[in-house]
């Protein structure tokens, strides 16, 4: 397993080592001990799982400081776009955003460390999605980013007049008047 650095500091590509035969696959999806080797001790306590279709688009969501979840995302069957935006204030990518397609195919992960809001897009016809959080959810902390924030410009590689979005969802506010209390260094 390989944690691989992106342009935005402490959020990394997760590349598991693949053995695969004839009778399919094996892969270790998670090791505390690789995670440690690059100064992450994240101890997770929740495991969840979504099902969607396709052109579903769910995000950009957070939990407020001290519930604040740093999130382990894979794919199982299926295809994602995967987006993070750094909201963490004082962070030289505050307000940037990463993207990185995820699917049961290409078995990369997204490791997101607190102070980042999360969503992905469906690009496949099903996706099952899994991720690991380091902390409960709290629905009195859980906050939003408007996904077609035009600050953001984010590319979610999907219809956007069609996309599938929860009414939550289309109310987020802007980044602009979103509320964080992320300081960069700080976790």
């Amino acid at each position: 397993m390989k944690l691989i650095e992106t342009p935005i500091p402490d959020l990394f590509i997760v590349e598991p080592k693949v053995f695969a035969d004839s009778r399919g696959y094996f892969i270790e999806s998670y090791s505390k001990k690789v995670f440690a080797e690059k100064g992450i001790d994240t101890c997770f306590v929740q495991d969840n799982e979504s099902k969607s279709t396709r052109g579903v688009l769910r995000g950009l969501h957070y939990q407020l400081a001290p519930y604040s979840q740093t999130k382990l995302i894979r794919v199982i069957s299926g295809c994602i776009l995967d987006v993070v935006v750094d909201i963490r204030k004082g962070s030289p990518t505050f307000g940037k955003h990463f993207t990185l397609e995820l699917s049961g195919d290409n078995k990369l992960q997204l490791f997101i460390p607190k102070g980042f809001a999360h969503g992905f897009s469906v690009l496949s016809d099903e996706v099952i999605v899994n991720y690991k959080c380091d902390s409960f959810y709290q629905p009195d902390v859980e906050r939003g980013i408007l996904y077609n924030d035009p600050e953001l410009n984010i590319d979610w590689e999907i219809d956007l007049e069609q996309a599938i979005v929860s009414a939550k969802d289309k109310v987020n506010p802007p980044l602009s008047k979103a509320e964080m209390n992320f300081i960069y260094g700080q976790q």
